[in-house]
């Protein structure tokens, strides 16, 4: 069970701008690829919450939040195809843990509207038996659902399903589960 952002495809450069983006609609300064990064893992809606109030768990004004949450996925149409760039050995490692048998599943937070024109984009869509996005089900990392749920479609025990991510909802979800993790 692998993670999208941050751990298959490098998708900061195109989140960062579309924040800018709704930053600059809303009369606000704009934000730092590293501010960015550190508000992303949590869905679109944290990440928009985040931007706006400066804090991991601060409510911006209900007003303020539905206006930003508008403007940036406006803006993230724009650009989350703009560069959708697979790390570097991803396209590879995928091949190679495909033919030796393993079955794969892309779990992320992301909403199913973007997260399959990415992987397509990316030329990595197939490389998938299960895609799980973070409106796929009724709950989403850092919860163990997804990856219990990705347990139970593979025919395994949490135990023998591996976790790679690049987050601390990545960690938190597949220690919930009892899956072995491993962080990059």
């Amino acid at each position: 069970a692998i993670d999208l952002d941050g751990t298959l495809l490098d998708t900061l450069p195109d989140i960062a701008e579309a924040a800018r983006r709704m930053l600059r609609d809303l009369g606000l300064p704009p934000a730092e690829d590293s501010a960015v990064r550190a508000c992303i893992g949590d869905g679109i809606p944290r990440l928009v919450k985040r931007l706006l109030t400066g804090s991991r768990d601060a409510e911006p004004e209900r007003y303020s939040f539905e206006r930003g949450l508008a403007l940036f996925e406006r803006h993230y149409r724009d650009t989350f195809l703009q560069r959708p760039l697979p790390f570097p050995g991803v396209v590879e490692g995928l091949a190679r843990l495909r033919a030796a048998g393993l079955k794969l599943a892309c779990v992320t937070n992301k909403s199913a509207a973007f997260t399959l024109p990415l992987l397509a984009a990316a030329g990595i869509a197939e490389r998938f038996h299960l895609v799980l996005s973070g409106d796929s089900l009724p709950a989403k990392k850092p919860d163990p659902l997804p990856l219990c749920h990705v347990a139970e479609r593979f025919g395994l025990e949490p135990l023998r399903l591996l976790v790679i991510g690049d987050s601390d909802n990545d960690t938190r979800a597949a220690r919930a589960a009892g899956c072995p993790v491993v962080c990059v």
